[in-house]
């Protein structure tokens, strides 16, 4: 096992892209070049963050340690946000994916009522390689059966959990969505109301969940309100290639305490 430290140096490296912000029905409300540099200093012993964005200071920071609020897996993939919901503040979390030359970044933002404000949707990639971008995820992306390894680490940085997982995805004769999760010998049915770019999960009119489709093949799962005293999760989705998609699912207990964060790298069965 690599140590945090390590799995955090896999995104050394200066990584160019864009900050998109959009509203929580998919409505894009500004775009923003972005260019990111990680670098390692005193032989990788302290990193420095520097980010340029057009119109605004640059941001620079230095780590030396890692706070308890991000975790990182063994590829460099992470998340990091609040390890506490509480009443009547604003909440959110960030979860990163890195694959190859790319980084996918998704922030989601709630206001201090629970409501969904905003969403950010970072794309990256490493100075002069290629930025290729799948197109914005369509339902039809994603139907089939999916089957795949899930890593869940804890915040608490007891032994990782990995099991298998398979997710199923079809559209009945009304065209609702009917969705099949399996994993730890447990399997989930839940069913989705499609409106162009969200998919509603309505079955109970006080847990909505919605996800919501955006460019290069990323979505965004979350509560349309998140309410206290009730479990929860924050969850992004990436389509790296037409077969092959991560997922990873940040969740929090009943008493609004971050309890862990699942990575799921999954295959669609041809």
């Amino acid at each position: 096992m690599k140590s945090q430290w390590e799995c955090f140096l896999q995104n050394l490296g200066v990584w160019e892209g864009s900050f998109t912000n959009f509203s929580p029905q998919g409505t894009l409300l500004n775009d923003t070049p972005s260019r990111l540099s990680l670098e390692g200093l005193n032989n990788n012993q302290t990193v420095r963050l520097t980010l340029c964005r057009s119109g605004r200071d640059d941001l620079v920071k230095e780590y030396s340690s890692l706070g308890r609020s991000l975790l990182f897996f063994e590829n460099g993939s992470f998340s990091e946000g609040l390890i506490q919901l509480g009443p009547f503040s604003e909440f959110g979390g960030e979860l990163a994916f890195v694959h190859e030359n790319r980084r996918l970044r998704l922030v989601q933002l709630f206001d201090n009522t629970g409501q969904l404000k905003e969403l950010i949707l970072i794309r990256e990639h490493l100075a002069g390689t290629p930025a290729d971008e799948r197109p914005t995820l369509q339902i039809n992306d994603l139907l089939g059966e999916w089957q795949g390894q899930a890593v869940t680490i804890y915040p608490d940085w007891r032994s990782p959990d990995t099991y298998s997982t398979t997710l199923k995805l079809q559209l009945d004769d009304a065209g609702r969505l009917i969705q099949n999760t399996s994993f730890a010998e447990r399997t989930i049915t839940s069913t989705a109301t499609i409106k162009g770019p969200i998919v509603l999960f309505d079955q109970n009119p006080e847990k909505q969940v919605q996800v919501l489709f955006l460019p290069d093949g990323a979505s965004a799962t979350s509560p349309v309100k998140v309410q206290l005293r009730q479990p929860l999760f924050l969850e992004v989705g990436w389509l790296i290639q037409p077969n092959l998609r991560q997922r990873m699912i940040r969740s929090y207990n009943d008493k609004g305490e971050w309890v862990s964060l699942t990575l799921v790298t999954e295959e669609r069965k041809l």
